[in-house]
């Protein structure tokens, strides 16, 4: 298959300063969650981005000072010439497939405590740390220290260029950088030559700018990221007001301009809570007033919508992290006419749980991200089948579908047996539900690319297997993928030994009843102990359909989990615009028939909410009960001619989707290879 000649514009080269790209396709910078812990693996994750057709390739945000680190994260850091050194290979791996490799410098400035140097933050004003709850302040800046804060970043600066990179940023964006601290008037205080006025607030922003320009000359670009509204009114920077100001005020010192909102719960909205290019309406007006190339992001995972971006004059580049990690090979893939074939992002942001969590991304599309350098894995490449025998699959979830995929392009015939009509078993369930709709990507793809693997892969709908039916159908290795099912008798997280007093009763209905279509009677509690995605979003089902719903967590918030993942504030917000009751810090002691007993997890005693049903949302059972009856026949196994039975994904152990898929992935990779050592993965280690 060729290209579609109405993409040629996107593989159009285009001029950054002294640079010149090899097409549209620019992946901004993000973080990876390995930063400089894990740097050969983040090197490798950012080279099959290059690999995969993407121009310019950034790093994360990159700590230039001791005075600027960003502890507990693990972002890398250009601070001396040993990290020149390191990052002299992360250049080296990107420049090998013809990409331009580029630099984020950050100061987090007041939002991180600098744990790890110990040295006393620095901001525009005397101000807590903003991003944690740490006890620590940043303390205000004099001028001697705004004189010492340029020479760190010209330094760092210089040290960016020896290290190979062709591409270097100035930070102004996600309410976590310096410039930005002094920028906003929420955090300028200040009454000498950098506070007050605009013109002022953005002179370290200006200083900064000229500072680069005049260190690197014509031997890198130099871009600016700057977040052109703060989402937040007239209490932070407007794309109608300053935003717009800004942008006049410092039009022709970028070599580009990488525009987006702030703060990153924002600019990263998952799917729940945004669309698609979402962010156009704040950024739009920057390509009229600037006369340097324009990138923004939005989540941008159809090529339609790409191109029209460019066409309609909005940007020069498709700016781009997520759809990057799902799916590396965009560029190629529409280079190729196999716009089919791009594995689009759900917006989920699991993603963005491993920068929090300070381990390696994870992604739900893309389950071979974090592992191109410890285990060899490519998005796009698999090892051939490594015998003849044949593989059943039962169940057709998420880890069942990825299972066969990958076994099918591995060459091994392969049976997917699915107990209902429609494949995708929770992906199906829970992508129905409100503002999950994009999730139904993880079936869509997989269905899609099983279909072109025909002659490898069969696909049984509605075959409900049992032990007798595996052990007369022809294969030689089994995989159980049955999935899950949601309790409902309470345990979880604050019941652990036993049972919620009352939850036998008729009125009381399991998460997995809800997906499949029960409907509880009104008023109903929802009991979340899951405190992750699940318990808001059927809050926000079931409200939809009329009825009276009570959210009961003993998390002091609403689906805490979620701020992992950037939604938290989101989700609740929501839930009290619709109208839904939320009740945290208290547990589900006791239910009756017209009332559950609560009581205060910080002894606040019981009390009594009036209801006629009780949602329960607290942990899952695996369901590998064939699995075990399975196994309980061993010589019947032997007499069949089967040689392993294996589980995989939440029949394994319940969690979430990109666990699945993984799961159900490494199955794939690991059949018929050599012995799995204790340490399954290269670990990256440091010896002196």
């Amino acid at each position: 298959m060729t290209r579609d000649p109405r993409f040629d514009i996107l593989f159009e080269p285009v001029q950054i300063g002294p640079l010149t790209t090899r097409n549209r396709f620019f992946q901004v910078p993000h973080c990876s969650g390995m930063g400089h812990l894990l740097p050969r693996s983040d090197a490798a994750m950012r080279e099959m981005k290059a690999e995969g057709g993407w121009s310019v390739i950034c790093t994360e945000q990159c700590s230039f000072h001791p005075h600027a680190e960003a502890a507990p994260y693990p972002e890398t850091k250009i601070w001396d010439q040993d990290d020149v050194v390191r990052m002299r290979h992360w250049t080296d791996t990107v420049h090998k497939h013809d990409a331009l490799a580029g630099i984020e410098l950050v100061s987090n400035a007041s939002a991180l405590p600098n744990y790890y140097s110990r040295e006393i933050p620095l901001g525009p004003c005397h101000t807590p740390a903003t991003y944690t709850h740490d006890p620590v302040q940043a303390r205000a800046m004099d001028l001697d220290d705004i004189k010492e804060f340029r020479r760190w970043h010209r330094d760092a600066v210089l040290r960016s260029r020896d290290a190979g990179f062709d591409l270097i940023y100035v930070y102004c964006g996600h309410d976590i950088a310096m410039p930005m601290d002094f920028l906003t008037r929420r955090r300028n205080r200040r009454t000498d030559e950098y506070g007050g006025s605009l013109e002022n607030r953005a002179r370290l922003l200006r200083e900064l700018l000229e500072d680069t320009k005049e260190a690197v000359g014509d031997t890198m670009a130099v871009a600016l990221r700057f977040a052109t509204d703060e989402l937040i009114g007239l209490d932070g920077v407007t794309w109608q007001d300053e935003g717009c100001k800004v942008i006049e005020m410092l039009a022709d010192l970028p070599d580009l301009w990488d525009v987006n909102v702030s703060d990153w719960a924002n600019d990263s909205a998952t799917s729940r809570f945004s669309t698609e290019s979402f962010q156009e309406p704040y950024i739009a007006f920057v390509k009229g007033m600037v006369k340097k190339p324009v990138v923004s992001v939005g989540r941008f995972t159809s090529p339609e919508t790409m191109l029209s971006l460019v066409k309609r004059g909005i940007a020069d580049f498709v700016g781009a992290a997520r759809p990057t990690i799902a799916d590396p090979f965009i560029p190629q893939k529409i280079n190729e006419g196999r716009l089919d074939d791009i594995r689009e992002c759900i917006g989920c942001n699991i993603c963005v749980t491993g920068q929090h969590m300070k381990v390696p991304m994870r992604c739900t599309q893309n389950p071979t991200v974090g592992e191109e350098w410890r285990r060899g894995w490519h998005p796009e490449k698999i090892e051939p089948k490594g015998s003849d025998d044949s593989v059943l699959v039962v169940g057709a979830g998420p880890a069942g579908l990825e299972c066969a995929l990958a076994l099918g392009r591995r060459g091994y015939r392969t049976g997917l047996a699915e107990r209902e009509r429609e494949l995708g078993g929770r992906v199906s369930l829970e992508s129905a539900l409100p503002g999950l709709s994009e999730w139904a990507r993880v079936r869509d793809y997989r269905a899609y690319q099983i279909e072109k693997l025909h002659d490898r892969v069969e696909v049984f709908r509605e075959s409900d297997m049992t032990a007798d039916s595996i052990l007369d159908v022809d294969y030689q290795h089994v995989v159980i993928a049955t999935g899950a099912r949601w309790r409902k008798d309470g345990i979880g997280r604050a019941h652990t030994a036993s049972p919620v007093s009352g939850s036998q009763a008729q009125h009381v209905i399991s998460a997995t009843e809800v997906l499949r279509g029960t409907v509880p009677q009104s008023p109903v509690v929802i009991y979340d102990d899951d405190h992750h995605y699940l318990g808001g979003v059927i809050a926000e089902k079931l409200r939809n359909d009329g009825l009276e719903v009570i959210l009961l967590t003993p998390a002091p918030v609403v689906s805490s989990w979620s701020e992992e993942s950037l939604e938290q504030e989101h989700i609740q917000s929501s839930l009290l615009k619709m109208g839904v009751t939320i009740v945290t810090g208290h547990d589900l002691s006791h239910i009756e028939r017209d009332r559950v007993e609560i009581e205060g997890v910080y002894g606040e005693g019981l009390r009594s909410i009036e209801c006629n049903s009780v949602v329960m949302v607290t942990s899952r059972l695996p369901n590998d009960a064939l699995y075990y009856e399975i196994k309980g026949e061993p010589q019947k196994l032997v007499d069949a001619g089967i040689k392993s039975v294996r589980r995989i994904g939440d029949a394994l152990g319940p969690g979430i989707i990109a666990a699945a898929v993984w799961s159900g992935h490494r199955y794939a990779r690991e059949l018929d290879g050599p012995p799995i050592a204790d340490v399954p993965f290269k670990r990256e280690l440091v010896y002196v």
